[in-house]
């Protein structure tokens, strides 16, 4: 369904993984997409690192318009001129996904190291490109966004705001990304912009589903670590990337801010399914938990209800966010 022709979108971050999945939905829904990224054309050699051009087929495959813009996030004058330039080609932007992330070879690198063994560089690695970033761009948004009284930033976060994953860097990135995006939505709404914090489930990236097959073996004895090489409960980018157009073209998405919107859940409300056909559930979901801890259960997850675990419940004993 073609529900967002005539809008104008811009994706960072999009040269694979999240971002690509994101621009490609956005195409299929009719969009004209920007992305951004640091590789414009497609390597020789087989790095996977993916490239905007390749990004761009994909999204003109779905039916799409889009422009690449070779863009460094961490570099406030070339995200200006970003914002300028489609300023000049188009005079509005009705969509901001900040996606842009610049902390995964970091983060490979410190993998099962504690925080004071690694460099204290990893800190910038996770947040210049991966939060500063998210707020310069979403300054720029904003000032293109507020003349026309409408507008939705959907900020890329995660799981990893309430529970520990990879590096305290990492969790406190998440944290502030969706208090930014909490903050920004109460100056934003007497314009009639919303701002979400959006977080994906486990997303089978090219990054992370190289992780998985690299796991040595003895992870089969860890449920949760079983889970993770199985590809249980995975979801691909272009869910969350489904999820943002419907998120889009809903009248109502104000009644939405001030509160994390989960991927999986927001797929349910919208009658949306994944690349493959699957309908993957919320992290927070009995369907999802229940086999987390007994793998056995994992061959019949339709058995078993799907009913979100209240936040209260989580925050008590699953989830470590600090408390008060």
């Amino acid at each position: 369904m073609k529900h967002l022709v005539g809008k104008i979108t811009l994706v960072t971050g999009a040269t694979r993984g999240l971002g690509k999945g994101i621009a490609i939905a956005l195409g299929e829904a009719g969009a004209t997409v920007y992305i951004t990224g640091r590789t414009l054309e497609p390597s020789t050699s087989d790095n996977g690192v993916g490239s905007l051009q390749e990004t761009q087929s994909a999204v003109e495959e779905a039916g799409g318009v889009c422009i690449p813009i070779q863009v460094d996030h961490s570099d406030d004058e070339q995200v200006r001129l970003l914002f300028e330039r489609i300023q000049d080609e188009q005079g509005q932007l009705d969509l901001l996904v900040n996606n842009a992330y610049a902390g995964v070879q970091a983060l490979t690198e410190a993998a099962g190291k504690p925080f004071w063994e690694s460099e204290p560089s990893l800190w910038d690695a996770c947040n210049n490109v991966g939060l500063r970033s998210h707020y310069v761009a979403s300054i720029f948004a904003a000032r293109m966004m507020t003349p026309h009284q409408q507008g939705l930033i959907c900020t890329i976060s995660s799981w990893g705001s309430l529970s520990y994953i990879f590096s305290p860097p990492y969790g406190a990135g998440k944290s502030a990304c969706d208090r930014i995006a909490a903050d920004m939505a109460i100056e934003l709404k007497p314009h009639n912009i919303a701002s979400l914090s959006i977080w994906p489930g486990i997303v089978g990236t090219e990054n992370f589903s190289q992780f998985a097959a690299n796991m040595d073996e003895s992870a089969a004895a860890d449920p949760k670590k079983s889970a993770i090489k199985e590809g249980y409960n995975w979801e691909t980018p272009l869910l969350t990337g489904r999820v943002i157009a419907a998120l889009t073209a809903d009248s109502t998405v104000m009644g939405r801010i001030g509160r994390v919107q989960i991927v999986a859940e927001l797929a349910k409300h919208y009658g949306l399914v994944d690349k493959n056909g699957e309908s993957p559930v919320s992290l927070r979901s009995l369907r999802f938990l229940l086999p987390l801890v007994f793998p056995g259960l994992r061959t019949y997850p339709g058995l078993i209800p799907n009913i979100n675990v209240p936040w209260s419940l989580l925050l008590l004993q699953s989830l470590s966010s600090p408390k008060i």
